[in-house]
């Protein structure tokens, strides 16, 4: 059984945000939901500064706080390693989103497809449809109806409900069909490497025995299947940092 992990190489990476986009695009997240983020750190004073990025998916910890508190079982770690919603189970009481340290939860306060029209444009408008062709933006992917593990369960992906927390899948539905997340597809300068890590021949291993990888707050003991490598950032713990809102 394969056991999925990520490396970030802080080195690399020179906040584009190119990953922010291509997780929006693929999972139909909506406004303010950002499954990927990129925080951006600034250090000392005019002329003499610097700027750092630090990108923050799902730590998919293999000891998920999570997991454990969700009352219903909805939220899961599958035996590859990947912590994902069941929406069919998923009863809304955001436990997990309070017990989670890194602010990687979303809850749908709106029906998804609802979100698009409270963004205050009409796409039927004749203006907007010469631009669209009368094409509203997708907001379901329909690979995430789809039944994928040994469990054959649901993935709470973008647009599926109201009232169902959402969060970073790794991109399941890709990496069930040999495929990389679209984080990882997408970064221009491979900053992002995903594989797996139980397996000493795969490039996510190679990388990590050349690197001396770290994880986003280890004291909480979370064990996390995201791994840093290169310089870290500021001292600035990442829970102090207001990322942001989900709409109400």
């Amino acid at each position: 059984m394969a056991k999925y992990g990520m490396v970030v190489d802080l080195e690399r990476c020179q906040g584009c945000r190119a990953c922010m986009e291509a997780c929006k695009v693929e999972n139909n997240t909506t406004e303010s939901m950002f499954w990927m983020y990129v925080f951006r750190f600034e250090e000392g004073t005019y002329p003499d500064t610097k700027m750092s990025f630090l990108p923050r998916p799902c730590q998919h910890c293999d000891n998920a706080p999570c997991v454990k508190v969700c009352p219903v079982g909805a939220r899961y770690k599958r035996e590859d390693g990947i912590v994902l919603t069941d929406p069919d189970r998923c009863i809304g009481c955001r436990y997990c989103s309070l017990a989670c340290p890194y602010g990687v939860n979303y809850f749908n306060y709106q029906k998804p497809q609802d979100a698009y029209y409270a963004l205050g444009i009409d796409w039927e408008d004749p203006d907007v449809t010469s631009v669209t062709g009368g094409v509203v933006p997708p907001y379901k992917n329909p690979d995430h109806d789809l039944l994928y593990g040994e469990e054959q369960r649901r993935t709470a992906g973008g647009g599926h409900a109201k009232g169902v927390m959402e969060k970073c899948t790794f991109c399941v539905h890709r990496v069930e069909n040999g495929m990389l997340p679209a984080c990882v597809e997408t970064c221009p300068t491979n900053a992002l490497v995903f594989g797996d890590v139980s397996d000493p021949d795969t490039p996510i291993s190679r990388y990590v025995r050349a690197r001396e990888p770290w994880h986003l707050l280890e004291e909480t003991g979370t064990e996390p299947s995201v791994m840093y490598v290169g310089g870290k950032p500021p001292t600035l713990a990442l829970t102090e940092i207001e990322r942001p809102k989900a709409r109400v």
